[in-house]
């Protein structure tokens, strides 16, 4: 391509909205466009990686029996009732009405369209195992899009499902997922992990998040450096302290004014924050959003509440759950804000982390004003409707394997495997005959790249202060060849036979013919990060041309063919 004839606008200063590497820079070089918040388009660019992303994901797909369709955006209502997930999916279901009325929604997944697929033409064990994906725009009606590409409301995701007979079918396909994500990823060019994760909205048992390293990322991972272990913060399990054998002393009440923080309570009484309870009071909502109940959650004082945990502990949406009005929930509760305590609660569901009942003597709220109680213990004092891990895992914390001390890390997520198993094919009746004619619900799993967020992801790890550094297997061209003077009939016919010998050779050349001053040309192949450069200039006459790879600061005068040779030696090897 001729950088001449390209529809391609750089920009010099940095756009005001963009927060994030990737954001700049992928609107700097003009790769996309925005077109309202969080919706924007590709230009060519932009798209030649985007495409190469999605070549990727198909070639290591179809190595692994995946089949392609393609489904539409545009989902009737009922199917997301049937598995439940109308209400479920919370507010960034993007739902719309028809002139008749009647209900849509502009899918941010699949699972109910491709359960109803296979519904409709499965019936025999024979025709399982089974596994359909699709690349295609999702939509989710974030509250607030940001980070470009990386939190917007319309983007680009592979989504594909297997369909097994059995649980043992579905290991099977999960780990050919898990193996096709680590090449698809590997291919990119990213560094990333594979930690375990919450399965969220789309529900399962099992779940693995890809991972991509980076201190923007908006996935928080623990892991340990002694053992396997690596998680999401909102999946990690958090190992209760050992149970104490001190002896039940009296409950008492203390008079204890303007404490209303565990830091207070600590400092006034003399007390180790590790021996105080931690109240956090929380309404729920049904699915008109109307008020529907009052959550007390009690902690170890020295903890933090993941908030995940307490919403799967209580087996509701995130988004039916928000921090309480404390007023409103002392009327009904006897609860007070600041000096909340679980003992003499009533009407809330008691939400209790599964540490408390195996410490002895611990100081909590009393339930009234400059009050907290001494001496409170589980089972005599009081008593939780639902006990669970509710403690946040933090740096240092010990490892739930091997008790190491555990690190954190930050990171892009760009991909998550599921194992689904029944959940929607029992829900929306999806069945199979076996040998002996008896039904069975089909097995699932559910696998998802977000294809656009792994182009942010890969410019996020892949850029210095000039520019974007692409790996060669998603550069939109392998080679620039940067033309000084296009008015110097040399330099350019040099220019040409370099061109021309990189396209027929099977490299994708891109020809800075711009009749532009040689600083706007350098610069520009600089930001958008070409992987070679190949400069043509005062030594065409001589044959020779400086050859310069955009990762490395040094460059070199090479004869023309050799400069030709090394380039496409680096193209077979990295493509």
């Amino acid at each position: 391509m001729r950088l001449s004839k390209m529809h391609l606008k750089t920009l010099r200063e940095v756009p005001a909205e963009a927060e994030i590497a990737s954001h700049v820079l992928l609107l700097r070089t003009g790769m996309i466009r925005k077109l309202v918040s969080g919706v924007y388009g590709f230009m060519p660019m932009g798209y030649r990686s985007l495409r190469k992303i999605e070549d990727i994901i198909r070639k290591e797909m179809d190595a692994k029996g995946g089949q392609e369709i393609h489904m539409s955006a545009v989902q009737p209502a009922e199917l997301w009732m049937e598995s439940g997930r109308w209400f479920a999916y919370g507010p960034e279901l993007w739902r719309l009405k028809d002139r008749n009325g009647r209900d849509f929604c502009l899918g941010p997944t699949h699972e109910e369209i491709f359960t109803d697929v296979v519904r409709n033409d499965v019936s025999s064990y024979r025709q399982l195992p089974l596994n359909l994906y699709q690349i295609q725009t999702k939509y989710r009606d974030e509250a607030r899009p940001r980070f470009g590409l990386m939190r917007s409301r319309e983007f680009i995701m592979k989504d594909s499902y297997s369909f097994d007979r059995d649980y043992e079918g579905l290991d099977r396909s999960y780990d050919d997922m898990y193996d096709a994500y680590e090449k698809i990823f590997t291919r990119c060019g990213l560094t990333f992990r594979a930690v375990e994760a919450d399965t969220g909205a789309i529900g399962g048992s099992n779940s693995h998040e890809f991972t991509a390293l980076s201190d923007v990322g908006e996935s928080e991972i623990a892991y340990c450096q002694s053992c396997d272990m690596a998680a999401t913060t909102e999946r990690a399990e958090f190992p209760d302290a050992p149970s104490t054998d001190e002896a039940l002393l009296p409950l008492e009440t203390v008079y204890t004014p303007g404490t209303k923080t565990i830091e207070e309570v600590a400092a006034y009484l003399k007390l180790p924050k590790e021996k105080t309870i931690k109240a956090l009071l929380f309404v729920t909502y049904d699915q008109e959003e109307k008020e529907n109940g009052y959550v007390a959650a009690f902690i170890r004082g020295d903890r933090d509440l993941n908030k995940i945990k307490l919403v799967n502990a209580l087996g509701i949406p995130e988004h039916s759950i928000a921090f309480a009005d404390e007023a409103k929930m002392g009327e009904v509760t006897g609860s007070v804000g600041g000096f909340t305590g679980p003992v003499g609660l009533h009407d809330c569901t008691i939400v209790v982390d599964s540490e408390l009942p195996g410490q002895r003597n611990l100081c909590a709220g009393a339930n009234k004003e400059d009050h907290h109680q001494i001496n409170v213990n589980y089972g005599r004092d009081y008593e939780g409707h639902i006990i669970k891990d509710l403690k946040l895992l933090k740096e240092g914390d010990p490892c739930p394997v091997c008790g190491a001390p555990v690190k954190q890390a930050r990171g892009i997520e760009v991909g998550q495997v599921f194992k689904l198993g029944t959940k929607y094919s029992e829900s929306m009746g999806a069945t199979y005959k076996d040998e002996n004619m008896v039904d069975h619900h089909i097995v699932m799993g559910c696998y998802g790249i977000g294809v656009t967020r792994t182009l942010a992801a890969v410019v996020e790890q892949h850029h210095d202060e000039n520019g974007i550094i692409w790996p060669l297997s998603v550069a939109p061209y392998h080679v620039i060849i940067t033309l000084v003077n296009p008015e110097d009939v040399v330099q350019l016919a040099l220019a040409e036979e370099i061109y021309e010998k990189i396209q027929q050779s099977g490299g994708e050349a891109l020809l800075d013919d711009r009749k532009e001053r040689p600083g706007v040309k350098f610069k520009d192949a600089d930001l958008l990060g070409i992987p070679i450069r190949i400069t043509v200039g005062k030594l065409a006459g001589e044959g020779k041309v400086e050859y310069k790879l955009r990762r490395d600061a040094d460059k070199e005068e090479l004869e023309a063919g050799e400069a030709v040779r090394r380039a496409l030696e680096v193209i077979s090897r990295e493509r």
